[in-house]
């Protein structure tokens, strides 16, 4: 593959290559080119504030991992429907890491984990202009070839840790790119169900019974589906469905530290 090729392949498409910036999103966020694209890739060796969900630092060591971030206008979607935009860049990461291993998939909303350990995650940012999005800003973290991870993260690990050797970050974002341009013509196609049918099949623990927590205590559950403004529906061995948003539920991960991990 032609990795060059594929992130240089269109006129409406830039890349933007940086060493530092505090972060990807917020780089996007300020950025005003002077012949606006269609989609901006934004790739840098290292960020001095990188975020994750609700302001969580994300940990990378400089130039050992992929750290990037995508501009969009998806205008013509609804704003009470931005969450497909989070299943097709999970989804896109996901299926760039299966090139490389098995054992994949997506912890709802956007997290990318390896059996029970978190690879990658991913910032969302959506501007809305009346009942439309205006912009979206798509932060990525990927851990590829760092060896050793020195914050209090509970379970991370990196692809190097899977496949025992490091591989050339580029093409894991040519990959990337791909598939997010595939899944991002899916949606301007209105082709929503074929996303969330891969997104739902990708779920992490999307069968079987698992300990859960929520304000009003422990409980097993398992997925019953994804409503299309992202809501988890959770069916508890009562028979009973409960939704939550992001972070009303807690996932009940077996670490050695035995934490537990905010959805």
């Amino acid at each position: 593959m032609n990795a060059l090729h594929v992130l240089d392949d269109s006129p409406w498409f830039e890349w933007i290559q940086l060493q530092t910036t505090d972060s990807t999103n917020n780089f996007l966020k300020g950025y005003k080119p002077f012949a606006p694209k269609d989609m901006t890739l934004v790739s840098v060796d290292y960020q001095t504030a990188g975020r994750g969900q609700a302001n969580n630092k994300w940990e990378a060591e400089c130039g050992r991992n992929l750290l990037f971030g995508i501009k969009i206008f998806p205008d013509f979607l609804f704003a009470n429907r931005q969450f497909v935009i989070s299943q097709i860049s999970a989804l896109a990461a996901k299926e760039a890491l299966e090139d490389y291993a098995d054992g994949f998939t997506v912890k709802w909303p956007n997290d990318i984990y390896w059996g029970d350990k978190k690879i990658g995650g991913m910032l969302i940012e959506n501007t809305v202009c009346g009942k439309h999005l205006e912009s979206s800003v798509i932060g990525i973290g990927l851990n590829i070839n760092q060896k050793k991870f020195v914050s209090d993260a509970p379970n991370p690990v990196s692809l190097f840790h899977i496949i025992g050797k490091e591989t050339e970050r580029v093409f894991i974002l040519a990959r990337v790119v791909e598939r997010f341009k595939f899944y991002y013509g899916l949606l301007r196609q209105s082709q929503t169900d074929a996303i969330a049918s891969a997104y739902e099949k990708a779920l992490y623990r999307g069968h079987g019974f698992y300990p859960y927590e929520d304000a009003a205590g422990s409980f097993m559950a398992r997925v019953s589906r994804i409503e299309p403004t992202g809501h988890l529906l959770l069916e508890d061995t009562g028979g009973v469905i409960r939704k939550y948003a992001f972070k009303e539920v807690r996932c009940v991960i077996p670490t050695t530290d035995q934490h537990q991990f905010l959805l």
